[in-house]
């Protein structure tokens, strides 16, 4: 990567044009048609593009964490979209819902983890804020790690007027991150949290036991 790469100059408007965006399918989920024009590394501006994009909103998600413990709390449920790639269909993950209008991501974080985990976190720490899949999709995820007491976390939680049947699994840091190891965490927010916790949890230890 040059130097050059590592201090290009921040987005600005006047580096797209969009010539029109159009709403294809609105029900659940969106999706838009964008035509567009962007400026070019090398100079000047591109041919006109035309892509698709899923709007779908954006997300926020926590990995639940017991300093004093070494535990952390995982849920499992059903997804269609693993049923669809051909995968198994119940995934394991990290408690997460959809930001809504007027709400901050550390509430959307708070709420979900005890719709879906029937757990509350104290302290939390942001991870990353990443985007999910920017070729076709303008979701973002705000992912933290939360501090919790897991001592008692368990069962089988979630709403039921959305249909929610999650399965939590509490285990030691080292056996979720030997989970990740072996290819059986498939979900890219999890392991996302896992491959952090993994290099942060001795730090994380230290400031919340």
């Amino acid at each position: 990567m040059s130097d050059k790469t590592l201090t290009a100059a921040p987005f600005t408007a006047a580096d797209v044009e969009i010539i029109e965006r159009k709403t294809l399918f609105q029900a659940y989920f969106r999706i838009d048609r964008y035509r567009v024009r962007h400026r070019l590394f090398a100079g000047g501006w591109s041919g006109e593009v035309m892509r698709e994009v899923f709007e779908r909103g954006h997300a926020a998600a926590v990995l639940p964490y017991d300093p004093g413990r070494d535990l952390v709390l995982l849920v499992e449920q059903f997804r269609v979209g693993a049923l669809s790639a051909g995968r198994r269909p119940w995934v394991i993950e990290v408690p997460a819902g959809i930001i809504e209008e007027n709400e901050t991501a550390e509430e959307v974080v708070r709420r979900e983890v005890v719709e879906e985990a029937g757990v509350a976190v104290g302290a939390l720490e942001l991870m990353y804020d990443f985007l999910a899949t920017p070729g076709g999709s303008s979701e973002s995820c705000a992912l933290y790690c939360g501090k919790a007491d897991l001592a008692a976390a368990g069962g089988i939680h979630g709403l039921p007027e959305e249909h929610e049947d999650i399965r939590v699994l509490v285990m030691p840091s080292d056996a979720a991150i030997g989970l990740m190891g072996e290819g059986r965490v498939e979900n890219a927010t999890a392991i996302v949290a896992l491959q952090w916790l993994a290099l942060n949890r001795d730090r994380l230890r230290r400031a919340w036991s």
